[in-house]
């Protein structure tokens, strides 16, 4: 079996979910705010059906994005502007900033079997692509912006483990850099759903391409374990137990909220989707028994490095 995994163990199942904020049903769309009374509470319930089941919350520090589509600007169609130009309506600076609601931070640090990741600090940036916050930035100003979500975590007390999900998977070369410069220890940036199982696949879908589908792997100059997403709400049942017959990692992605913003969410976390992975998980649990390792991201990426 690899070293990363806990001796008895032949492969692993994790859950992490994107985009939670302060958005409460009288928003855009509930992304956390409601509390247990919202998507959290949905989360809550599929532990309490399978309490070995840990979850990764990607949790972002300053969320912007008030409409998830363009709007109508006419600016974005000028052609030497469009790039430098907001295509989205977007909430003020603040409006969301998590140490201005110490109801969800205090929810979120009561929450057990739960840890915390940054997933960037507005989840916006200017042009096309207005929800993958880092594009071309440098080294310099990656670590700015992750500094900047970090003092929102720390002014919020808020507790959480060095690990780091890009907005839209997208992690470049600078902010690989930024986060080893940081002291983060893994991150999540690959999202494929679309390549064919097998022990070497590599991805090639959302975020960093050409690395593991299924294994904890180093990248970057400062050992950072990176973590890729192979699974989801229209992924197959198929698709899950294979990765784990091959001792991989079975990622599964969800987003907090499923429709807002004039968006819907393949992957968000309705009563639908945890119904699904109800099916999905005592499926595993039957099939593979006690051989399955439950842990949150942060435990497979820290026996990775020790391995290493």
């Amino acid at each position: 079996m690899p070293r990363w995994l806990p001796a008895g163990k032949t492969a692993a199942v994790c859950f992490s979910i994107d985009d939670i904020h302060p958005g409460t049903s009288r928003d855009a769309y509930e992304a956390g705010g409601d509390l247990t009374a919202g998507a959290l509470g949905r989360m809550l319930a599929l532990q309490r059906l399978h309490p070995e089941l840990k979850v990764t919350l990607c949790v972002t520090p300053d969320w912007r994005l008030k409409s998830l589509v363009p709007d109508t600007h006419v600016l974005r169609f000028i052609p030497w502007l469009r790039e430098k130009v907001y295509w989205t309506r977007l909430h003020p600076p603040g409006h969301f900033r998590l140490d201005r609601h110490p109801e969800l931070v205090s929810c979120l640090n009561a929450l057990e079997g739960c840890e915390v990741v940054l997933h960037g600090l507005t989840h916006c940036h200017r042009g096309p692509r207005f929800a993958v916050e880092f594009q071309d930035e440098s080294v310099d100003e990656c670590i700015a912006k992750v500094q900047q979500g970090l003092a929102i975590f720390g002014a919020a007390r808020i507790e959480f483990v060095p690990g780091y999900v890009p907005p839209a998977w997208n992690a470049p070369g600078a902010l690989i850099a930024a986060l080893g410069r940081c002291g983060f220890r893994f991150l999540c940036s690959a999202r494929d759903l679309k390549t064919p199982i097998a022990a070497d696949a590599v991805t090639a879908m959302s975020g960093l391409t050409g690395v593991s589908l299924l294994y904890p792997q180093i990248v970057g100059d400062a050992n950072l374990v990176h973590l890729s997403c192979n699974f989801q709400a229209t992924s197959s049942l198929d698709r899950a137990l294979a990765i784990l017959e091959l001792g991989g990692v079975l990622h599964i992605k969800a987003h907090i909220f499923k429709a807002g913003g004039g968006h819907v969410m393949q992957d968000g976390l309705d009563a639908g989707y945890c119904s699904y992975l109800d099916r999905v998980l005592s499926e595993i649990k039957q099939r593979f028994g006690d051989s399955i390792w439950w842990p949150h991201l942060s435990e497979v990426a820290e026996r990775a490095l020790l391995s290493a």
